[in-house]
């Protein structure tokens, strides 16, 4: 009899671990690459030959730069958080996974969320002579 019960419970978890693996592989199948396109913006250079970065910051809750310029016009991509962003007598608010394009006239940016706030700029300026 107890020989019995340990075979049926193996075989319950031999079936349970077998269905998993059909769930797991099936999950698998339904996930596909995907590509979304975030900004598309045509761009005239001043020169052929830029300096290109690529720039992690980090905004602490509240926190509000001064009146700035960065050397170079980019796009900037909102990693977490909610930024206010003046740039060019225009105002928007940016959350997580958006995309704007500072001009690389003067701007600034608030953190107007409830925590940190965390972008990617990507900047491309005039090459500086070596």
């Amino acid at each position: 009899m107890r020989k019995t019960k340990i075979l049926l419970f193996q075989g319950a978890c031999l079936a349970l671990t077998m269905l998993n693996t059909e769930v797991a592989r099936a999950e698998q199948a339904e996930a596909k690459f995907s590509r979304t396109e975030l900004l598309n913006k045509r761009v005239t250079l001043a020169t052929p030959e830029i300096d290109a970065k690529v720039i992690r910051v980090k905004f602490p809750k509240g926190f509000k730069t001064p009146l700035h310029t960065h050397q170079g016009p980019g796009p900037r991509f909102v990693l977490k958080g909610r930024l206010q962003v003046e740039d060019s007598g225009e105002s928007h608010v940016y959350k997580p996974g958006e995309v704007f394009w500072e001009t690389g006239t003067e701007m600034t940016v608030e953190n107007v969320g409830k925590g940190e706030a965390e972008i990617i700029i990507f900047e491309m300026a005039t090459a500086k002579a070596e």
